[in-house]
């Protein structure tokens, strides 16, 4: 009176079932075993299945080529800025970092604050000389 669950299974051919890798079946038998489907995939499904794969790689690889070259003529019009470069000092958890000189700009790390401070202008440049 019980009710057995069906099992799926799928034998493969040169590899042991300890040597089994995801992905080393194709995706429609995967989905067949672990019952999401209902019936077994044909031959047929599963060739057409990767030929539109193989399609949408190729597509996407033409893609983002030409996105590439479009960027390129668009930096050389100036119709776009570059990236800036960001120069990183230190660390953000860091109490400390660097040479402790008085800046004119203010500076933050971690927990501590570090208001700007005023620079006398320097000597070379001061016209009573």
């Amino acid at each position: 009176g019980q009710i057995i669950p069906e099992r799926r299974f799928v034998e493969a051919i040169n590899c042991q079932a300890y040597q089994y890798e995801m992905g080393d079946f194709p995706t429609e038998w995967e989905a067949w075993i672990r019952k999401k489907r209902k019936d077994p995939p044909t031959i047929e499904e599963i060739l057409k299945n990767e030929n539109y794969r193989e399609e949408m790689k190729q597509k996407i690889k033409d893609v983002s080529e030409k996105d590439k070259l479009l960027q390129a003529k668009e930096y050389k019009e100036g119709l776009v800025a570059k990236p800036a470069r960001t120069h990183v000092k230190g660390h953000a958890s860091a109490p400390y970092f660097g040479k402790e000189e008085p800046s004119q700009d203010p500076t933050s790390t971690a927990n501590t604050f570090q208001p700007g401070s005023w620079m006398p202008p320097r000597s070379g440049s001061s016209p009573n000389k």
